[in-house]
């Protein structure tokens, strides 16, 4: 069943969703990779604070391209969420109801989902042009000199997702290996 989300992301939507739903998300959300959360963490531990109030938002986990005349945007497929897991945890004790990306998440962001009741959605790698369109307005609003890592805002319709990890610790990743494995593979 197709599940429409409408951002910003609260407690009720999050304890609705399950691993393996498919979802259309539409609303505003934000772009972060690797380099804009290594500054973000660093502007926490300076008591500094974040470059967008991160309550009950959601990060794609995006590196954009240029967009080519007359797009919004050029290719905007998920990277790989691994590599913001050190960060997470912290940011979804300070609100963050949920992340967008591809792969496999730790143990320790996986609790963390659980214990701040957000969720880990996957977007499909190789789909970024198509994932593209789904995209209605962008704006920089943070760390501009990062080009491609900058964090912005942008503006979504109708994004498709699967929910990876959910509140309750369902992994739709492990359900499916171990669905591998009874077949006895």
């Amino acid at each position: 069943m197709l599940k429409t989300i409408i951002l910003p992301l609260d407690n009720n939507t999050v304890k609705e969703l399950r691993a393996g739903d498919q979802v259309r998300i539409t609303g505003t959300l934000y772009t972060a990779r690797d380099a804009a959360h290594k500054r973000m963490a660093e502007a926490l531990k300076k008591g500094q604070e974040l470059p967008f109030d991160i309550k009950n938002q959601v990060i794609y986990y995006v590196g954009p391209t240029p967009a080519k005349p007359g797009q919004v945007i050029g290719s905007a497929g998920p990277t790989t969420s691994s590599r913001m897991d050190a960060y997470t945890p912290k940011l979804l004790e300070l609100g963050l109801k949920g992340m967008i990306g591809k792969g496999y998440r730790n143990n320790q962001v996986k609790q963390a989902i659980r214990d701040y009741r957000a969720v880990y959605f996957a977007a499909v790698g190789g789909s970024a042009a198509l994932i593209a369109k789904t995209i209605k307005k962008v704006e920089v609003v943070a760390y501009e000199d990062l080009g491609t890592e900058a964090i912005r805002k942008m503006e979504v319709q109708d994004f498709p997702a699967i929910v990876i990890n959910d509140m309750y610790g369902g992994d739709y990743y492990q359900e499916g290996v171990d669905r591998y494995r009874k077949l006895g593979v």
